[in-house]
C-alpha cells in the first residue's frame, strides 16, 4: 500500500489531554478514526504519534493526506 485510504474529507475534532500521546491513523483503513487500531499491519504504513502539550480541542487529518500530519491542513478540499 503506497497511499492512504482517504477515511473522510473532514478533519475529526477530538478533545486531548496535555501530556497524553495518541497514535493517529495513517493508513485510513481503522475502524476507530481518527485514531489507529492496528489495521495498517501489512500495509507497510504505521501510525503516527502526537503527543498533547496542553489540553485543547484539535482536528485530526481525516483525508490522511495533509502535509501537517496528523493535524488538518485543509488538504481534504483538494481531494
Amino acid at each position: 500500500m503506497t497511499d492512504p485510504v482517504v477515511a473522510q474529507k473532514a478533519p475529526y475534532p477530538m478533545d486531548v489531554e496535555e501530556g497524553k500521546t495518541y497514535a493517529w491513523c495513517a493508513c485510513g483503513l481503522s475502524k476507530k478514526q481518527p485514531l489507529c487500531d492496528g489495521t495498517h499491519k501489512g500495509t507497510g504504513m504505521a501510525p503516527i504519534r502526537y503527543t498533547a502539550t496542553k489540553n485543547q480541542k484539535v482536528y485530526f487529518c481525516g483525508c490522511k493526506h495533509a502535509v501537517l500530519r496528523p493535524l488538518c491542513d485543509g488538504t481534504h478540499g483538494k481531494i
